[in-house]
């Protein structure tokens, strides 16, 4: 169930529904999950989704749809996949995993983001990316993404931007452009997205 009372106005006075679930915001995505329609497997090969970007987003959610079963087209705008703008997120990538033993936990993850964007971005989206953010640097390693590791060979994390806590992972100056490298590169079995990236004229 969506929630109509989240409406914005456009530059022409026209409601624009965000279709945020209803529900605690720890709770909205997790309500919503369990509850959504599903799409049966015989019927995903019928469906082409068309996923525009080629960036962090966009690829993995052409990459996340293909192995679900769907026929994925991705289109970029740029001459290549690999000039997309998440190439220059050169910091880090932010995860709830508390392995300084500093306190921290999804919450504080949650309220640091939602702060540090000025308490603008939608906050049942942000708590989701928060719960799943111990997932991501996971399947990131995975992948194989050169994080950068303590001598221990546990996975460094360093303190970035307004965080309270040292929770950025890293891979020297160049974490978005690893990232995207392994997306783009390392196809998943079993997959109906091809890797590669329409050119929008």
């Amino acid at each position: 169930m969506i929630s109509n009372e989240y409406l914005i106005k456009n530059n022409h006075d026209e409601d624009i529904k965000l279709r945020i679930p209803e529900g605690p915001v720890a709770e909205k995505w997790t309500n919503y999950k369990a509850h959504q329609r599903l799409v049966n497997p015989k019927n995903k090969l019928k469906l082409d989704v068309i996923v525009v970007g080629t960036g962090l987003a966009g690829t993995s959610a052409a990459a996340s749809l293909g192995e679900m079963g769907f026929n994925v087209l991705n289109f970029c705008i740029q001459d290549s996949p690999r000039r997309a703008h998440s190439i220059a997120a050169q910091g880090g990538i932010n995860a709830a995993k508390n392995y300084q033993n500093s306190g921290d936990s999804v919450y504080r993850l949650f309220y640091d983001t939602v702060k540090g964007g000025d308490y603008r971005a939608r906050e049942a989206n942000v708590y989701r990316l928060a719960e799943v953010s111990n997932d991501i640097i996971d399947q990131c390693v995975a992948q194989g993404v050169p994080f950068a590791r303590e001598y221990g060979g546990m996975l460094a994390n360093r303190s970035f931007g307004g965080a309270q806590v040292s929770r950025t992972f890293y891979a020297k100056g160049q974490t978005g452009q690893q990232l995207l490298w392994r997306i783009l590169f390392i196809k998943p079995p079993n997959s109906n997205w091809k890797g590669e990236a329409l050119h929008a004229l």
